[in-house]
């Protein structure tokens, strides 16, 4: 819960340097003077985009800080998840804005992205502001409401795993049968492109061997030339190479006895003589090899124009890419081949995964529906007390597709008075009337959630009297169930309920406007209470009326 809240240089404020108690606490002053600025500091904590006209003026830097303690709300496993330090009974939140419009976030002295920030924040504080009561028009936060109640997380998720799968197989034969169409407006086309590839029976590598061989073929007379001398200067009879070297060594072993300083040259020479020799036969043997065959030349010309064609008229640049192509091709009008049986597997495929999501979807209702009726009991009792003696109140639900979140559509219907039919709650519903829905679900989700601080911004609008008051005792029953409750109000009867009051206020300066917020002592809360029962001139009537509410604290 919130414990110590710090603001610097934000738009109207000065500094402000303020402590915060569990329970249930109230924050009153005149409109305009500043609690809107003490929410939109909080909100910046929680991840909401910085304006850096909200620094305020004549500054370079706003600071934003509050402390946490986390103690009892079992949230190591996010700062593990987020590699943050964890620092239960002071968890430290800071935003600065910089002039230049940037913008810094931190954890516990840690640089954090505003994704975490929003992410941490959304776990310890829920500000319900006036416009959130327009979220009873939204079916998702219906919904949300209810699966509170179900606690059916578990469920939902394993039904979300089960739908994300019917969607997969879905969105896999929709493919599939765009893809068989496409084919089938192209098979004839399709068809002559696979067969001028297949009869070209390409092979990788191919290119490149025929384009060596041409290059032999067409030279064939010129290689042979060059074999057939260099065969003759090395095996001539006696005048050649091959020869003269053996005779040479010949010479040179007859005199190594007496001439031993000859017998390395001797030996090297023969090593020369048999190397030259190895040569001399495998020229020899290539001479036989190479012929001029005009015919096979004709034949790899043909095979080399038909792939340099090919190349061409598929935009490619080699034999591989033809082949994959080819090969592309083949599939493709296998699928065309096969295409009934195929789209035949994955109907059945497809149906299994719907029949397997309806199960998960069927038990996901079975729970919504156990839950709406509790949520319309519990509601009702909740209700009455607020001013409502012949509320009805409803959770409606009604079968739609499959969706990610199931196939419930729900829809909570309301009415105050017998003679009304009843009919949804936001069409319906005065300001007054929606204000207490709201409070009675928000205390509600409370108690399932157990989120640590909930800040009430006017809840309280278009109710008065006993209503309001019995609207605190609701809100200050939440805050003594080890959850800290904030509310800012105009109400009187709302103000004196609270364990704590604190007040915002304007003051003109000679630099400026500035505001400010304290906590009251409880004489200064009898005047503050008297002040908002009658307004600038406090009578002594109205303290005495004050002291009143304030000591229905106790009851």
């Amino acid at each position: 819960m919130l414990t110590h809240l710090y603001i610097k240089n934000f738009t109207l404020i000065d500094e402000l340097d303020i402590d915060f108690h569990p329970g249930f606490s109230v924050i009153t002053g005149e409109t305009g003077a500043g609690k809107s600025i003490i929410l939109g500091a909080i909100g910046l904590l929680l991840g909401q985009r910085a304006d850096s006209k909200a620094i305020k003026k004549g500054e370079k830097k706003c600071v934003i800080e509050a402390h946490f303690d986390l103690s009892n709300y079992g949230m190591e496993a996010f700062f593990d998840e987020h590699d943050i330090e964890y620092e239960p009974q002071d968890c430290i939140l800071r935003r600065e804005l910089m002039a230049s419009g940037k913008s810094r976030a931190f954890i516990n002295d840690s640089p954090a992205s505003l994704q975490q920030m929003k992410a941490l924040g959304e776990r310890l504080i829920d500000i319900h502001s006036q416009h959130q009561n327009l979220l009873l028009q939204q079916e998702d936060f219906q919904l949300n409401v209810l699966d509170i109640i179900a606690d059916d997380a578990t469920q939902l998720h394993d039904y979300q795993d089960g739908y994300r799968q019917f969607k997969a197989v879905e969105r896999q034969l929709q493919k599939l049968k765009e893809q068989i169409e496409e084919a089938k407006a192209n098979q004839d086309f399709m068809q002559f492109q696979y067969h001028e590839l297949e009869e070209a029976k390409l092979e990788d590598g191919q290119q490149e061997n025929l384009e060596q061989e041409l290059q032999k073929l067409s030279h064939a007379e010129d290689i042979k030339t060059a074999l057939y001398n260099a065969d003759n200067l090395l095996n001539e009879d006696e005048n050649g190479i091959v020869e003269k070297l053996k005779r040479a060594s010949d010479s040179l072993h007859d005199i190594t006895e007496v001439y031993p300083e000859i017998k390395e040259a001797t030996q090297r020479l023969e090593s020369v003589h048999i190397e030259l020799k190895d040569i001399a036969q495998d020229i020899a043997a290539q001479t036989e090899d190479v012929d001029f065959d005009p015919q096979r030349l004709d034949e790899v010309n043909n095979q080399l124009d038909k792939i340099y064609s090919l190349q061409q008229k598929f935009h490619v640049s080699t034999v591989r890419e033809l082949i994959e192509l080819r090969d592309d091709l083949k599939n493709k009008l296998n699928t065309i081949t096969n295409s009934d049986e195929e789209v035949a597997l994955l109907q059945q495929k497809l149906a299994q995964a719907q029949r397997n999501c309806e199960a998960k979807a069927a038990k996901l209702s079975d729970m919504r529906g156990k839950a709406g009726k509790l949520l319309a009991s519990e509601m009702k009792q909740r209700l009455i007390p607020l001013g409502m003696p012949n509320v009805r109140f409803e959770a409606r639900i009604e079968a739609k597709p499959l969706s990610e979140n199931g196939r419930d559509k729900i829809q909570f219907y309301f009415s105050a008075n017998k003679s009304t039919e009843m009919q949804p709650v936001a069409q319906i519903a005065s300001g007054g009337e929606i204000a207490r829905v709201m409070l009675s679900l928000k205390a509600m989700i409370s108690g399932v959630v157990k989120l640590p601080t909930i800040i009430f911004d006017e809840i309280d609008t278009g109710v008065s009297g006993k209503i309001a008051q019995k609207m605190a005792i609701i809100m200050q029953e939440m805050g003594s169930k080890g959850r800290q409750v904030i509310s800012i109000t105009h109400l009187p009867q709302i103000a004196a309920l609270g364990q704590y009051h604190y007040k915002v206020e304007k003051h003109e300066t000679p630099t400026g406007t500035q505001s400010n917020m304290r906590e009251l002592n409880e004489e200064q809360r009898v005047d503050e209470i008297a002040q908002m029962l009658s307004g600038d001139n406090v009578t002594d009537a109205a303290r005495n009326n004050a002291r009143e509410l304030l000591s229905s604290r106790g009851e």
